[in-house]
């Protein structure tokens, strides 16, 4: 029973964690350099948001997804759409920290962190439904042929 709910959600399980360790990242980042050095918000956003995505790509390519392309150009398209998709969260992520910090306010640290906790939960769900179905679900198929 449990080999076998272990096989149903070790995906899901594998992306959680990797998914809190590339949160840490940003979090990390972006603390870093708008309360750590006073970079502008905006820009220490697009910063952490680079640093995360290389991180999710390559943890979820080899440990979540098990994606194993052995071409150069199914590499660049996989990482290509990895990156498309993941610009499209980053204007989520951007949407976010901007009306949570300019609109509504949360200017101080502890603000700017808040509204960054609750940006990454949004953004790691989008994520995740990107990576599932458009990004690594192509490995997939090919390898089932």
């Amino acid at each position: 029973m449990l080999k076998e709910l272990w096989d149903k959600y070790k995906s899901i399980v594998a992306y959680l964690f990797w998914g809190v360790v590339t949160t840490i990242v940003n979090l990390a980042t972006f603390q870093i350099l708008s309360s750590g050095i006073h970079w502008n918000y905006e820009v220490a956003t697009v910063i952490a948001w680079f640093v995360s995505v290389l991180v999710a790509y390559f943890t979820n390519k080899v440990w979540v997804f098990g994606s194993h392309y052995t071409t150069v150009s199914d590499f660049i398209a996989e990482i290509f759409r990895f990156f498309f998709y993941r610009a499209l969260t980053l204007v989520i992520d951007i949407v976010i920290t901007f009306v949570g910090i300019s609109v509504l306010g949360f200017k101080d640290p502890l603000g700017q962190f808040i509204v960054k906790v609750i940006d990454n939960v949004i953004v790691i769900v989008a994520n995740y439904i990107f990576s599932k179905w458009l990004i690594f679900n192509n490995n997939k198929k090919i390898e089932n042929k």
